[in-house]
Order: C-alpha cells, then sequence, then structure tokens
C-alpha cells in the first residue's frame, strides 16, 4: 500500500506540468500542443524500447492493439479535450473538473471490477468520496468567485471550456480502468514494459496527426508558423519535458501503483494530480492560494487518506458469511 501510494504521488507530480503548456503557449492549437506531447513521447520511447526489446517482442498481437486504444483515448484524444479545455476557460476550472476524477472512477470500478479486486463497501467508500467531492466543490466555488468579479469574463468561452473538461474526464475514466485491467491481467509484465509499448503505439498516431495538422493549416491558409509556431524553442522544450517526465515516466509511475493496489483506491489518488495541477497554476499565477482554497485542497487530502484506510471485502467472503 505504502509504495503503491508513493507511486500514484511521482505519477500526479509529474502529470500536474501538463497543464502548463497550455498556459506557456496559449496561441498554439490545442490540437498541436497534443500531437506535440505524444510525438515526442514516441521519440523518447525508441531508444528505451531498444534497451528492452526482448520483453517487447513478448507481447501479442492483441497487446499492440489495447496498447493502440489506450494510446488513442486515453493520451491524445484526452490532453486535446484539457488543452482546448485550458486555453478557453484558464486552468483552475478544468483543474477541478478534472479533480472529479478520483470519485468517478471509484464508483465506475467499484460497480466493476468488485468481482476481481473485492468490493469497498459503500458505508466506507462513500464519506471518502463525500470529503473528495466537498474539497473540489469549495476549491472550485472560489475560482467561479473569480471569474464573475472579471468584467472582462467570457463566460460562453468558459463554458466550452467546462464541455472540453467533461469529455476529458470521460477520457480518462476509461483509460485507468481498462489499463488496470491488462496490467492485473498480466503480472508478469514489467509496468515499464507497458509503459514503453504506448509510447511506441501513440508515435504513429501523434506523427499521422501533426503531419495532417500541418498540412491543414498549410491548405487553409491560417498564418500559423508551421512546423513548430512561433516561439520554436519554448514548444519543443516544453514538449520534450512533458513527453518524457508526465507522459513516459509518469505512466511508468502509474502502472506500478495500479499493479499494487485496487483500483477503486489507485482511481482515488487521481487526487494528487489535481493538487499538483493547482500548485502549479497558482505559481505561475504568482497568487496565494486563498483560505477557502486551502480548505478545499485539506478536505481533498483527508479523503484520500479515508480512502486508503478502507480494505476491500472479497465476495467469497461475502457469501460464506451469507
Amino acid at each position: 500500500m505504502f509504495a503503491g501510494t508513493l507511486f500514484a504521488l511521482a505519477a500526479g507530480l509529474m502529470w500536474g506540468l501538463v497543464f502548463i503548456a497550455p498556459l506557456l503557449l496559449h496561441d498554439y492549437p490545442a490540437a498541436l500542443l497534443s500531437f506535440g506531447r505524444y510525438l515526442a513521447f514516441g521519440l523518447i520511447a525508441l531508444p528505451i524500447a531498444w534497451l528492452d526489446r526482448e520483453r517487447l517482442a513478448g507481447l501479442a498481437r492483441s497487446d499492440w492493439i489495447e496498447a493502440l486504444k489506450l494510446s488513442l483515448i486515453g493520451n491524445l484524444l484526452y490532453y486535446l479535450c484539457l488543452a482546448a479545455a485550458i486555453q478557453r476557460a484558464g486552468a483552475p476550472l478544468p483543474t477541478m473538473i478534472i479533480g472529479t476524477l478520483p470519485v468517478v472512477i471509484a464508483i465506475s470500478s467499484n460497480l466493476r471490477d468488485h468481482r476481481r479486486d473485492g468490493r469497498l463497501p459503500w458505508r466506507r467508500l462513500v464519506p471518502s468520496l463525500a470529503l473528495i467531492a466537498a474539497g473540489i466543490g469549495l476549491v472550485n466555488q472560489v475560482e467561479i468567485g473569480h471569474l464573475r468579479a472579471d468584467p472582462q469574463a467570457d463566460f460562453a468561452r468558459y463554458a466550452l471550456g467546462a464541455l472540453l473538461a467533461v469529455a476529458a474526464v470521460a477520457c480518462w475514466t476509461w483509460y485507468p480502468i481498462r489499463n488496470a485491467d491488462w496490467l492485473r491481467a498480466h503480472p508478469d509484465r514489467h509496468p515499464r514494459t507497458w509503459a514503453t509499448a504506448q509510447g511506441l503505439a501513440t508515435l504513429p498516431l501523434a506523427l499521422a496527426g501533426y503531419l495532417a495538422l500541418w498540412a491543414w493549416n498549410e491548405a487553409g491558409g491560417s498564418g500559423f508558423a508551421m512546423p513548430f509556431g512561433p516561439e520554436p524553442v519554448r514548444f519543443i522544450g516544453l514538449m520534450l519535458a512533458i513527453g518524457l517526465l508526465a507522459s513516459w515516466l509518469g505512466t511508468l509511475c502509474w502502472n506500478e501503483a495500479s499493479q499494487r493496489l485496487p483500483t477503486t483506491l489507485v482511481g482515488q489518488l487521481i487526487v494528487f494530480e489535481t493538487l499538483s495541477a493547482l500548485a502549479y497554476a497558482f505559481v505561475l499565477r504568482r497568487e496565494v492560494p486563498a483560505p477557502a482554497t486551502l480548505a478545499g485542497i485539506a478536505l481533498l487530502v483527508a479523503g484520500v487518506i479515508w480512502a486508503l484506510r478502507a480494505r476491500p471485502e472479497p465476495l467469497a467472503a461475502e457469501g460464506h458469511a451469507g
């Protein structure tokens, strides 16, 4: 439990970095940020794949198809929606919507995976979910108050950002559950190998998307300076940093956590990503969080601690008891 929690924390700290790029590259299309990030991820995975080639050769065709599905939905489509949401609504609102993931995934996996992981009784799960939801709601209320105080706020644009963030939640509810399915079904496979396989599967998808976007911009005469935009050094540096830290190393840490913890609990630990993204956003704003925001963060942390105290009950034991 302790090692799995530390791996989940490390993944959250690195995944929080992905909220920075759309803020630092606000003039870049969200699609370019998504394709650029995962093109970098795929290129970084190539030398790692060479070192791990013996294990990768042991993956079946069905494994590669699964890696392709996970990469398309959990990587490209997720980050496309998230980057577009952040560019339209700023970082805090999408971060809070993404912050509902612990609740959504916990409920989904407890309903779906109880035969494999054991069932967390709702009487034990509900208090932690309530604390997490209350913390998210409190922080979100503060951010909405800031929006209402801004006379130049475009609420239609913020609403579109919120909808895109909801779409990102849908993508990343599906991803960790399916990813955990594969990892738990293949305990003999190293999580690093599976992270690298997803990087390799992402590479052709990201390259095709990048080239298609380039061709679309040229044909439409958008005037955007392809292939690297108006700030090429910053763009390339950010894509490589996020590709290495958030995409490969973050996925590796998450895979390590997924093999050690029940899906219901590991899903709630995505709250670490929310906390990290909030911290990074306030650093970029050069602001100290409001007391209500700090109280909301405290509730989120309390919810995670409460959740880690719960233990799944095997269905077989439930059957004997009945």
